[in-house]
């Protein structure tokens, strides 16, 4: 006996918009069951992203639930029909464990990207040398033999920043994370100065808490929000642990991480400040 694949993160996340739709239009699984003609299980499966959906059968649903917004419609289908599809990342096999490989599914989809980060710089703006460091010093969830192929994937996610359709990238971050000396002198300064760089492209915002701003909202720990439209507003948020990763998508839970950015934006130097402090500092490297 064979396990069931495993969803995929676009299949959960067109599964978890279908059930937030029905849920809002006031259908029960039963009311869609007895649209498609199937069974409540089957319902649920779709929700959940174990199941695909025929594109005739999602736009059943649509009609159903009363979503007449072709943007809309179209970017669900765009979900149906990509969900099986294959990231670049599969290529390395079993060195990118599944919630890595959701974060990445994610990334890659993503319009608009914007994380809080108070101890690293943020993973798309990394150097090598400084990801190289970073993945050294951290034995407890990194075997030694597969760094090099990490560092390599770490490289090989910036695509979405360059590529011609670029996702919208927006970065606050702690002042002791520009101050922390990471992989020694030069490594630091060259991340530094590749920092400032990164500030000046077009589809990158970069914004620096300085310490003595004192408390932050930024207590919550670092997180990664990910936007899948043309409005910013988060999809997802995406957590990460030492042992753990997991997304949220819930609302409520997606409310509250946008109002702790905005609260970190607003107490953050504006970009242009934050550009002299990251620049002054690297002189200082």
């Amino acid at each position: 006996m064979t396990d069931e694949p495993r969803p995929t993160v676009r299949g959960r996340r067109l599964g978890s918009e279908l059930r937030r739709i029905r849920e809002a239009a006031g259908k029960s699984t039963e009311d869609a069951a007895g649209a498609l003609k199937c069974s409540r299980a089957k319902i649920s499966r779709i929700e959940t992203g174990a199941s695909g959906i025929r594109r005739l059968d999602l736009g059943i649903l649509l009609d159903l639930y009363g979503i007449a917004d072709l943007p809309a419609r179209d970017a669900l289908e765009r979900l149906a029909r990509d969900g099986k599809k294959r990231g670049w990342w599969h290529d390395y096999g079993d060195t990118i464990p599944p919630a890595y490989a959701d974060f990445l599914g994610l990334e890659g989809d993503a319009r608009y990207i914007r994380t809080w980060q108070s101890m690293v710089i943020p993973g798309l703006l990394q150097t090598e040398g400084y990801a190289r460091a970073l993945l050294q010093a951290n034995p407890a969830a990194v075997r030694p033999e597969r760094i090099d192929q990490l560092v390599k994937i770490r490289m090989d996610r910036k695509e979405v920043l360059t590529k011609a359709d670029a996702a919208r990238f927006w970065a606050i971050i702690w002042e002791p994370a520009l101050r922390c000396p990471v992989g020694g002198k030069e490594v630091r300064r060259a991340q530094l100065l590749h920092l400032a760089d990164a500030a000046q492209q077009p589809n990158i915002t970069l914004q620096v808490v300085p310490l003595d701003v004192g408390a932050t909202a930024g207590a919550c720990g670092a997180f990664v929000m990910f936007g899948f439209t043309d409005s910013p507003m988060p999809g997802a948020v995406f957590l990460e642990t030492l042992t753990s990763s997991h997304y949220l998508e819930q609302e409520a839970e997606l409310d509250g991480y946008g109002l702790v950015f905005d609260y970190l934006r607003s107490s953050a130097l504006n970009p242009a400040q934050s550009l002299d402090m990251i620049t002054a500092i690297a002189a200082e490297a």
